[in-house]
């Protein structure tokens, strides 16, 4: 007998969890504040897709501009618990828009699942007169039950979008996402998942979460941060950073990865008191072409934060290399 497969709901609040005092209000609300159950129930359309059980877990109940590393840590031990059981098809990740581009990259980095592992989120609160929301969740469990489905992606407004690409471009519009040059990997239509140009996304290679189980606690990790290099910059900000004991520097670079000479001046300060630096581009199209004689490594086209999530990742894991060394 053939089981159907389950679709885990993960609940951390966010917009789609909001409400507002004002009726049909889409701004001035309050997000999370409806539970991952409420959802659910708020569309009897769930029922229909597929043949398998909804199961729902609360995580966290926060606006995503708070997400914390704890938060990280334990929705990657979740994801990893429930894709190792051979009855889930896929998970869905209820989460704010401000900062889901980052946990959709660091899902993908410490989990790199076989199984779908899809973000959800929404531009107006549950309370909206057209909230956004619903038809999110429902297009999310329909790629969660796709079966050529796979990776960490991100659902929004019809779009299927990769967690490497994803970007959130819009403060207000209900397409707030994009992929930028790349495009979405796909679209929900009718129902149905459409990918880009028919072709199934190449599923990445299964590592059944062995990379979050292993991972220290949040307390541990390194401390990374982000400097901007803008017009008049000057290295005050990195000398502080360092001084307070950061472990890793992104830079948020102009242009093709160029920094003011001022704030060069305190990264290669940086450098020399064992703080890593890893350089980011600015701009939202395009990725900074490498050079051989660069001061500094590159982020390898990822913007800002996502260069924050990998190098947090790398420090940790050279923490963990100098351990067995020792």
């Amino acid at each position: 007998m053939v089981v159907a497969k389950k679709i885990v709901l993960l609940g951390t609040g966010g917009t789609i969890a909001g409400t507002s005092s004002v009726a049909g209000a889409n701004t001035g609300y309050t997000a999370g504040q409806i539970g991952v159950d409420q959802l659910i129930a708020a569309i009897p359309q769930l029922k229909d897709v597929g043949a398998g059980e909804l199961v729902a877990e609360q995580i966290a109940q926060i606006d995503s501009k708070d997400m914390t590393h704890s938060i990280w840590l334990r929705l990657a031990r979740r994801c990893a618990q429930y894709m190792a059981d051979p009855d889930v098809r896929g998970i869905v990740i209820t989460h704010g828009t401000d900062t889901l581009e980052e946990t959709a990259w660091f899902l993908q980095q410490v989990l790199h699942p076989a199984k779908p592992i899809v973000l959800c989120s929404a531009m107006r609160p549950a309370t909206a007169l057209a909230p956004d929301g619903p038809q999110n969740l429902l297009d999310s469990v329909i790629v969660a039950h796709e079966p050529t489905a796979s990776g960490v992606l991100c659902v929004a407004a019809g779009e299927i979008h990769g967690a490497r690409e994803v970007s959130k471009v819009h403060p207000l519009r209900l397409h707030a996402f994009s992929s930028g040059e790349v495009g979405p990997m796909g679209w929900v239509e009718d129902g149905r998942v459409r990918w880009a140009r028919d072709r199934v996304p190449l599923a990445p290679v299964d590592t059944t979460g062995a990379l979050a189980r292993t991972l220290p606690e949040s307390d541990e990790w390194p401390e990374v941060e982000i400097v901007v290099s803008h017009a008049g910059a000057g290295g005050a900000v990195v000398r502080a950073l360092v001084a307070q004991g950061v472990d890793g520097i992104v830079v948020a670079a102009t242009g093709n990865a160029s920094v003011h000479d001022a704030l060069g001046e305190a990264l290669d300060e940086a450098v020399k008191a064992d703080v890593v630096v890893r350089i980011a581009s600015r701009c939202p199209l395009g990725r900074p072409l490498p050079a051989a004689d660069a001061r500094w490594p590159d982020a390898g086209g990822l913007n800002p934060m996502k260069a924050r999530v990998s190098l947090l990742l790398d420090l940790i894991d050279g923490d963990r290399q100098e351990q067995v060394e020792d």
